[in-house]
């Protein structure tokens, strides 16, 4: 057998969801509503969900960061898997997109245990180190404008416990981070970020080929 990722066929990712994910209803309603949005594609596919759930569940999450919310699909999948008392913030711009997350996270009986901080990412990081909470999140999910996320991660390791993650996403880029013709202000973030982490030894760190390629960089 070859060493190298297997490439997903349309059929074999059927497959699959089929056999490898158990996505909640209401997280396949949330995704069918979102599907016709122009913006869908921002949205995490379901075995992405069930990944992130499951990392979850293995840290025993209590306290939980998002920074960019859009529709509310990753934080329902995070909050429904976070042990009794879990606290998850959300850190996003649009009013309209988050009322639609409201509406799901409040029939899954979790809106309670989610703030969502509707204003500029970085400022509402900044508000909560000044808070006093650096130091007591365990996981952080970092999905918005890519032009920020080394600011993202600053802030993120900060505020994260020892040996908390910041997941990251969107670092494959749609394969762009590799296109020298592509030399967009998102592509070049992103292929700082990556290097960023690369060299970066205050963080154990694995890229995982899911979705559109999330990082997890563990803070050491």
């Amino acid at each position: 057998m070859s060493s190298a990722t297997l490439a997903l066929t349309e059929t074999l990712r059927r497959y699959l969801l089929d056999v490898g994910v158990r996505e909640h209803p209401l997280l396949a309603r949330l995704r069918a509503e979102t599907a016709p949005l122009p913006e869908a594609m921002m949205q995490i596919g379901p075995e992405q969900g069930a990944f992130m759930a499951m990392l979850v569940k293995l840290m025993g999450a209590r306290a939980i960061l998002e920074v960019g919310t859009f529709t509310g699909y990753s934080a329902l999948a995070m909050a429904l898997a976070q042990p009794e008392g879990g606290r998850l913030v959300c850190c996003d711009v649009s009013v309209p997109f988050t009322d639609m997350a409201r509406r799901y996270w409040r029939e899954a009986g979790v809106a309670d245990r989610i703030d969502l901080r509707i204003g500029p990412a970085l400022d509402t990081l900044d508000s909560l180190l000044a808070a006093g909470r650096a130091g007591t999140f365990d996981l952080a999910f970092v999905d918005a404008d890519k032009e920020n996320y080394l600011g993202y991660h600053e802030r993120c390791l900060a505020l994260l416990r020892q040996g908390g993650a910041t997941l990251f996403d969107n670092v494959l880029w749609g394969g762009s981070v590799i296109d020298p013709t592509d030399d967009r202000s998102s592509t070049r973030a992103i292929r700082e970020l990556n290097r960023g982490l690369r060299e970066d030894d205050r963080v154990d760190l694995v890229l995982v080929p899911i979705g559109d390629g999330l990082t997890i960089a563990r803070k050491r």
